[in-house]
């Protein structure tokens, strides 16, 4: 019987290890919502995950997909959400990293969608001041995609990215098709008509800690795949202080519980959302 009672949270597909990290018929260990888990990949490259604590060698639902292993502890509905660049084939598609955060999961995906952190936690990469405004931006929830949908995000940066000349206006558009993961397309630096993809795919170990798995999909040919994770890793090293000083760790629902502000205004529909499909794992309900 699982530990995480809250349904909508346990139907839900996971990323749990990048495959290119993971040596064919190898058996790596790992937690998922307090389940303890074993997953390995065959020399083809297909995976298979099953339990090692309670109910121990029932497997459970797996796949590869964007260069992750996935599993789904409950009633696993569908495929994970589409990223159709990630098939692109003049893109750079990488785990950045696997980091894990002493947060809960819906905490660390509203620090995701903040821009208004940018000037103050990522000085002179990707935000400086004077440059704090956040801008008007349109945020929806998209009843057809049931998702979550920011778009004329645009911030100044002064290096958008390691293929970056210069400081630029850099469009952002946000998506959050998972309660747990978010997918972040921003201007690319050398191709102006498209979009890198850098996502965060968060593994619930528990209510608070997480397993944040980065994938890129990026229009780079200049720098080296060491150089490009650098540069991630670097402003996830800033971001995890910041997360891990977060109280309560666990997202409060209630909307009167923090005080709202414009540039809140992704997370405060994040957080209707989550209280809309009725998720109880990872955050602090909003009273009856």
């Amino acid at each position: 019987m699982a530990v995480c009672s809250d349904k909508t949270v346990l139907n839900q597909w996971y990323a749990i290890g990048a495959t290119e990290e993971i040596e064919p018929e190898r058996m790596t260990e790992t937690v998922l919502l307090e389940e303890e888990l074993s997953y390995t990949v065959d020399a083809l490259g297909s995976p298979k995950v099953w339990r090692t604590g309670h109910d121990a060698g029932e497997l459970v639902p797996s796949q590869c997909v964007y260069g992750y292993v996935w599993t789904c502890l409950g009633e696993a509905s569908g495929e994970v959400f589409a990223i159709p660049e990630f098939s692109e084939p003049d893109r750079r598609n990488m785990n950045a990293a696997t980091i894990g955060v002493n947060v809960s999961a819906p905490r660390a995906i509203e620090n995701f969608l903040d821009m208004g952190h940018f000037p103050y936690v990522h000085t002179d990469i990707l935000g400086v001041e004077p440059h704090t405004e956040v801008k008007e931006y349109d945020v929806e929830i998209s009843i057809e995609n049931d998702e979550i949908l920011a778009t004329r995000c645009r911030f100044f940066q002064p290096m958008a990215s390691q293929a970056s000349g210069g400081g630029a206006d850099v469009e952002y558009i946000y998506r959050v098709p998972h309660p747990f993961c978010s997918v972040l397309y921003k201007s690319s630096p050398v191709d102006d008509k498209r979009m890198d993809v850098i996502a965060v795919f968060l593994q619930p170990v528990d209510q608070e800690h997480i397993r944040a798995h980065m994938m890129l999909s990026v229009l780079d040919e200049d720098n080296d795949d060491k150089s490009i994770r650098l540069f991630q890793q670097t402003i996830f090293g800033q971001d995890k202080p910041i997360l891990e000083n977060q109280f309560p760790k666990r997202l409060p629902l209630d909307p009167r519980a923090e005080t709202p502000i414009r540039a809140d205004k992704s997370a405060i529909t994040y957080r209707r959302w989550l209280s809309r499909k009725g998720i109880t794992y990872g955050v602090i309900p909003a009273a009856a």
